[in-house]
C-alpha cells in the first residue's frame, strides 16, 4: 500500500470507530474530522466527496461485523431452525449493539429516500444473506437460498423489535 492508501485506510478505521459510537446524526464533515483529528479539507483529499466517505466507512463497518460473525459461526452448515435462534441470540449481546445500531440508521435513512443508503444496505443486506446462505444446511440450492433470505427476515425482525423494547416479544418468537 502507498502512504496515501495507509493513510486513508487508517483514516476509514478511526471514522469506523467513531460512527459505531455516535451513529450516522452528526455524519458530517466538519464533525467526522474533527473526531479523527483533521480538518474537513484533509478528509476530501483521501475522499472524492462525503458519499465516498459514508460509503467507505459503512463497508469497512460491515467487514467488520462479517468477521464477528464469522467467529461465531457454526464449524458445519447446520439448518435455518438452529442457525437463526443462534445468531438472534448471539445479537443480543453488547459487542453487536452499536453494529446493529448503525444499521438501523442506514435503514431508515434508506427508507427515507436517500439513495446513498438505499443502495449502500442493499449491498450490505446481500451480503449477509450470501454469508447466511455458507452457514446453512438445506437439500439444494434453492432452499439454502429461500433460508437464507429467511433468516435475514427473522434477524432482521429481532433487531427492529429489539431496538423498540420488545425483547419479550422476540424471545416469546423464538421459544418451541
Amino acid at each position: 500500500m502507498t502512504d496515501a492508501s495507509t493513510k486513508r485506510s487508517e483514516l476509514i478505521d478511526k471514522l469506523a470507530d467513531h460512527m459505531l459510537a455516535e451513529g450516522l446524526l452528526n455524519a458530517s464533515l466538519r464533525p467526522l474530522a474533527k473526531a479523527v483529528g483533521t480538518s474537513d479539507r484533509m478528509l476530501l483529499y483521501y475522499f472524492k466527496d462525503k458519499d465516498t466517505l459514508i460509503e467507505a466507512v459503512l463497508e469497512r463497518i460491515a467487514a467488520r461485523i462479517t468477521i464477528i460473525l464469522e467467529q461465531s459461526a457454526a464449524p458445519e452448515p447446520v439448518p435455518l431452525d438452529v442457525l437463526a435462534p443462534m445468531l438472534i441470540e448471539s445479537m443480543k449481546s453488547d459487542l453487536f449493539w452499536p453494529y446493529l445500531r448503525l444499521w438501523l440508521e442506514t435503514a431508515a435513512l434508506a427508507a427515507g429516500g436517500d439513495p446513498l443508503y438505499r443502495a449502500i444496505g442493499e449491498r450490505i443486506g446481500r451480503g449477509f444473506v450470501a454469508w447466511g446462505a455458507s452457514q446453512l444446511l438445506a437439500e439444494d440450492e434453492v432452499a439454502r437460498q429461500r433460508d437464507a433470505a429467511r433468516l435475514l427476515v427473522q434477524v432482521e425482525g429481532s433487531v427492529l423489535l429489539r431496538s423498540l423494547g420488545l425483547e419479550d416479544v422476540v424471545d416469546r418468537a423464538q421459544t418451541k
